[in-house]
């Protein structure tokens, strides 16, 4: 039997995590999500970079919606990629002839400067980039039509420098998929929300960010981003470190990702976890505090003769549900069922204590079918193909 002061000391870290879980809601509740402001007469000229690999059958849909968009000012969209041989070309193409009218173009972009491939590509976008606005977006990104012209309205204010937005993950097509997307639209958003209470946004949320050119030209523009991993990351950063605000647009994007099993997901979750260890080591290891589900069970186990301590951590696991599903809703997207919170919350929380621990031992990532070695400065070294 565990001593009563080895119980308590689990009581007090279970309840922290609670008032965090508490804290990371509210935040949440706080933010203005999905609201829409007048937009006036501000539509600045936006050159948009849609750096592409493959293609999978969510591909055209998403890039259609940005063709589709309502934007009165001047846009220019760029859809670059590696090889002409790649998938996403046939796709752009037949996009293209059904916008004639609409100033976007394939781009092919060989040269490969560095070790992000993504950068690579934006590095010769930026080249071609004729507006003073970029905004940069994945390809799995889906926007709403009036998305533009509401997401550029932040930098009226002369002092933002980069916008971004919070995404849904739309559709899980597997299980593995419905416990990823669960951290993403109940837990990434509102602990973003939660880190803000602290201090000012310095980092960028990759999905969409929209950027002033003197901004970026200011830190070197993409070259100087080409050999980091979380270059969305490195992106706000030094740009907050140059005197820049980051702004947060309360619209959000869906992602539309084509089915995946475990493997899969197991790899894109050590990646981003190890990216933010690389990142930021210290709050990355004390977010272990907040995994509600793990230390309360922890309690509960070492307290399994005191009913209080099953009755409160019954409460406490219960909230810990309803909150996540709560605010999966909120975000919008694809949200948990009652019946598969049940178990998709306490399953993304007890792997999540795994992913913690290995991304503080390893030191490789796979991505996008390569083997890369993170060195302790956020930077890549290419090993081999996956």
């Amino acid at each position: 039997m565990p001593s009563p002061s080895f119980l308590l000391i689990l009581c007090l870290i279970a309840g922290v995590s609670h008032v965090v879980n508490v804290w990371q809601l509210l935040a949440a509740l706080a933010f203005p999500l999905h609201r829409r402001v007048a937009t006036a007469g501000f539509a600045p000229g936006v050159t948009v970079f849609k750096p592409l690999k493959g293609a999978d059958v969510h591909t055209a849909d998403c890039l259609r919606s940005w063709l589709e968009m309502e934007y009165p000012g001047p846009l220019q969209i760029l859809l670059g990629v590696h090889a002409p041989a790649d998938p996403a070309c046939d796709v752009v193409r037949t996009l293209l002839a059904e916008f004639p009218h609409r100033d976007a173009r394939l781009v092919i972009c060989p040269d490969q400067p560095g070790a992000n491939a993504k950068v690579c590509t934006l590095v010769q976008l930026e080249a071609q980039a004729r507006h003073e606005i970029l905004l940069i977006s994945d390809a799995d990104v889906k926007v709403p039509a009036d998305f533009l012209h509401q997401f550029v309205q932040p930098l009226q204010d002369p002092g933002n420098q980069l916008v971004n937005s919070f995404y849904a993950v739309v559709d899980p097509g597997t299980s593995a998929q419905k416990w990823e997307g669960l951290a993403t639209n109940a837990d990434f958003w509102s602990q973003v929300l939660q880190a803000g209470t602290l201090q000012p946004q310095d980092f960028a949320l990759g999905a969409a960010m929209a950027v002033r050119r003197t901004a970026l030209e200011k830190i070197g523009g993409f070259q100087a981003l080409v050999n980091h991993l979380a270059d969305d990351y490195q992106l706000g950063r030094r740009i907050v470190a140059g005197g820049g605000r980051i702004a947060l647009s309360p619209v959000v994007v869906n992602c539309w990702d084509a089915p995946a099993g475990w493997r899969q997901i197991w790899a894109h979750q050590l990646r981003w976890a190890r990216t933010v260890r690389v990142c930021q080591p210290g709050p990355y290891v004390a977010s272990l505090i907040s995994n509600v589900t793990f230390w309360t069970l922890c309690a509960m186990l070492a307290g399994s003769h005191q009913s209080l301590v099953l009755l409160a951590g019954s409460v406490i696991l219960g909230l810990r549900i309803a909150f996540a599903k709560g605010l999966a809703e909120r975000l919008g997207g694809w949200s948990p069922s009652a019946l598969e919170s049940l178990w998709l919350v306490p399953l993304r929380d007890l792997l999540g204590v795994v992913i913690w621990a290995l991304a503080l031992i390893g030191h490789t990532v796979t991505w996008r079918g390569i083997t890369y070695h993170v060195r302790r400065d956020g930077t890549l070294q290419r090993l081999s193909p996956a």
